[in-house]
């Protein structure tokens, strides 16, 4: 006995790979498809009729003649909780402030770090179930959610808890990073040495409560240097965590090729990569994720994604949402830059969305891919195919979701 039957779909894009590669076209994608979904699970994958197997009086059926289905979109890099906002700042962008500058005044991090800091557990809570909304509405079935705003144990250890406690308010699968090396607070400006120390004796009691996964890290100038970052890593590593990496967005210090020396999950940012940090990627398994959105808002140059793609690194693509450089919860309309402004083509970004970015936060044996076995996180778009999708952009395209088998959302009701 089977729950729920989608059929005549028009073009279903199972992100299955379709051989061992890196390359990021080799994803497998049907026409006039099914799916079948029992309980939580994919149990039948296939083309034309329905096998007759799968029928029962109390099955649900679906018709999506005419629509895109893909895997549950998975938005691989965010900053999710934090408090306040900083459109004060975007007059300054505008004028072309450079965003350490901005940092160097007292914004940027800064900024967020104090809005966050007062926020209360309920404040926070509540602010970021409107994000999720959001995002769900989109399509998007999972979410990386990194601490870094609070930098203290407080109030770390307060961003991470309100992630858990979201766990259960709402549908969205998320996995948490702590990040509480994305700047250097102001109390410890004249001491970074001391303040580096107490994010490396955070993390036992991180890992002891639970509240994270992964841990990352901001290499970058005038933040954490190659080697404070290798410090703060390497101590992550023995406490249990997996690990990420901010890299090359601003300036090119080496942290790619730390990334591939850790054999961090993802090195995330990327847009000064260079040649021997492109190299170093191409040799191993790291996911490259780009955050071409913040590109976008901070109007600044997109990471190099086709020459990326040509030496072959897997990349994700990712909103970045956050309070400064990216206040976007729109993985749409990343995808829709990324086909326009880094020319990836269709099957390269909605592979980059799917089992890249499951890739990316190490869950790539139970999501990002429509095959038996796996769950069933399951995003239907009111288009008839991946071009479509990307070629009108601006509107939400999504008709229907489903999480773990349950449809969660639903835009256009039938009659």
């Amino acid at each position: 006995m089977v729950d729920l039957i989608l059929y005549n779909i028009g073009q279903l894009v199972t992100s299955k790979e379709l051989d061992e590669s890196k390359k990021m076209d080799n994803i497998e994608v049907l026409e006039n498809a099914y799916l079948v979904v029992k309980k939580d699970k994919i149990v039948a994958v296939g083309t034309g009729e329905v096998p007759r197997e799968y029928f029962s009086p109390n099955v649900e059926m679906i018709d999506l003649t005419g629509k895109l289905v893909t895997p549950g979109l998975i938005d691989s890099h965010t900053h999710l909780v934090h408090g306040g906002s900083r459109e004060n700042e975007f007059a300054m962008k505008i004028e072309g402030v450079p965003y350490l500058e901005i940092l160097e005044k007292g914004g940027g991090i800064l900024s967020s770090l104090k809005a966050t800091r007062n926020a209360s557990h309920k404040e926070l809570i509540d602010k970021t179930l409107r994000s999720l909304k959001y995002m769900l509405e989109l399509g998007v079935t999972t979410v990386e959610a990194k601490s870094g705003y609070g930098l203290d144990f407080e109030n770390e250890i307060k961003q991470m808890e309100v992630t858990k406690i979201l766990e259960h308010l709402q549908p969205i699968t998320l996995v948490s990073t702590f990040m509480g090396a994305h700047a250097v607070p102001p109390e410890y400006k004249e001491n970074r040495e001391e303040f580096i120390q107490k994010i490396i004796d955070m993390l036992p009691e991180v890992k002891k409560r639970n509240l994270a996964e992964f841990c990352d890290i901001f290499c970058e100038d005038k933040v954490f240097s190659v080697e404070e970052s290798r410090r703060i890593l390497t101590a992550a590593k023995e406490n249990g965590f997996k690990l990420k990496i901010h890299a090359d967005e601003i300036v090119s210090l080496g942290g790619v090729e730390l990334a591939a020396e850790l054999g961090t999950v993802s090195a995330e940012h990327l847009m000064k990569i260079t040649d021997s940090g492109i190299k170093a990627l191409a040799n191993s398994n790291v996911i490259a994720d780009l955050l071409p959105a913040t590109s976008f808002n901070l109007m600044e140059h997109y990471a190099p994604a086709r020459k990326m793609i040509e030496a072959g690194i897997q990349i994700a693509l990712s909103t970045d949402y956050n309070p400064g450089s990216c206040p976007c919860e729109n993985l749409q309309f990343v995808m829709q830059i990324g086909a326009a402004h880094l020319k990836m083509t269709p099957k390269e970004v909605f592979k980059a969305v799917t089992i890249n970015a499951a890739k990316a936060i190490d869950r790539q044996h139970e999501i990002g891919s429509l095959e038996v076995g796996k769950k069933a996180d399951i995003s239907v778009f009111d288009v008839p195919n991946m071009s479509y999708f990307l070629y009108h952009f601006g509107v939400n395209h999504t008709d229907r979701v489903y999480k773990n088998g349950k449809l969660v959302f639903e835009r256009f009701k039938r009659v």
